[in-house]
Formats: C-alpha cells, sequence, structure tokens
C-alpha cells in the first residue's frame, strides 16, 4: 500500500492552483532543483499543460531556485563527507545546470582537503599508510567517496608539507 496521494480523477489535467499547490507541499519539505521538482509534480498530478507555466513562476517569484538548492545539496553532502566528484555527479543527475554545481562545488577548494585529512583520520587513524598496499587500499575508499586523485594525494602528505 503506497502512502502517497494520487490525484482522484486523472482524466482532468490539473490546473494552475493544484499545481502550486503541490509545488508548495513539495517545496515546503526541502529545497529542489527546478527539474527535480517537475518530475515530482508530473509523478504526482501527470502530465499537465500548465505544469511549465508554473514552474516559470515560482522560478521568477524566487520560490525555486536551482543556485540555492545546489547550495543546500552541497552543504548537506559535504557534511556527511562525500567529495566534489560525487556531489557534482548528484547535482547533474537532479538536472542542475554544471555551471551552477561548479560554482558552488569549488572542487579546486583546500576545504575539501581539510574535510578529506579528517575523514581519513577517522576511518584509518592520523598515522601514515604503513605500507604501499594500504595506502592503495585508503586511496579506493577515498576515491569512492568522490574525492579526484589529486586531492586524495594531497591530504595523504604530511600536513607540514604544503
Amino acid at each position: 500500500m503506497s502512502l502517497r496521494r494520487k490525484r482522484t480523477d486523472a482524466s482532468v489535467p490539473a490546473d494552475g492552483p493544484v499545481i502550486r499547490r503541490a509545488a508548495f507541499d513539495l517545496l515546503a519539505r526541502r529545497e529542489h532543483s527546478a527539474a527535480e521538482l517537475r518530475q515530482k509534480l508530473i509523478q504526482k498530478l501527470g502530465p499537465a499543460p500548465q505544469l511549465d507555466e508554473e514552474l516559470e513562476r515560482l522560478l521568477a517569484e524566487g520560490l525555486l531556485d536551482d543556485s540555492r538548492f545546489a547550495e543546500a545539496f552541497v552543504r548537506m553532502h559535504r557534511n556527511r563527507g562525500h567529495g566534489p566528484q560525487r556531489i557534482l555527479h548528484e547535482l547533474s543527475q537532479k538536472g542542475v545546470d554544471a555551471e551552477i554545481a561548479e560554482a558552488c562545488v569549488e572542487s579546486r577548494s583546500t576545504e575539501w582537503i581539510e574535510l578529506l585529512r579528517r575523514i581519513r583520520a577517522r576511518r584509518f587513524g592520523e598515522e601514515a599508510p604503513a605500507s604501499s598496499s594500504e595506502w592503495q587500499r585508503q586511496a579506493r575508499h577515498l576515491q569512492s567517496r568522490g574525492f579526484t586523485a589529486e586531492q586524495i594525494r594531497r591530504a595523504m602528505r604530511d600536513p607540514r608539507d604544503d
């Protein structure tokens, strides 16, 4: 049994106020990208001729903003220990423009190196890897979290060398 509420009469297309109310319900829970919100509204209400018009209104009113969504998304995923490559990939899947995503992620920032060092220390300890195979094991784990090879190399060096 699904807990999602579906429209009872799908034969009648949703009008502007119904679309707007459904959009507000979704936006009240969290930020959404325009593409993500469009997809969810189509799932909930079915294709509606006024859907794009209502989304444009929400964008014009500032109630829907891909930049704001991307900033919140990056902050949340950075706090979870995800790297910039993973975040950029997920933002593209959410329909966020590549320029907006790259501006929010700032993958060249030194903050990523500090985050990477904290994640590595929490997972593997403060000591440097004892062997080449251990270094590679740690690097693979960090790469799977979305960090680049260059970021991993910099983070696994002694911070006093920077």
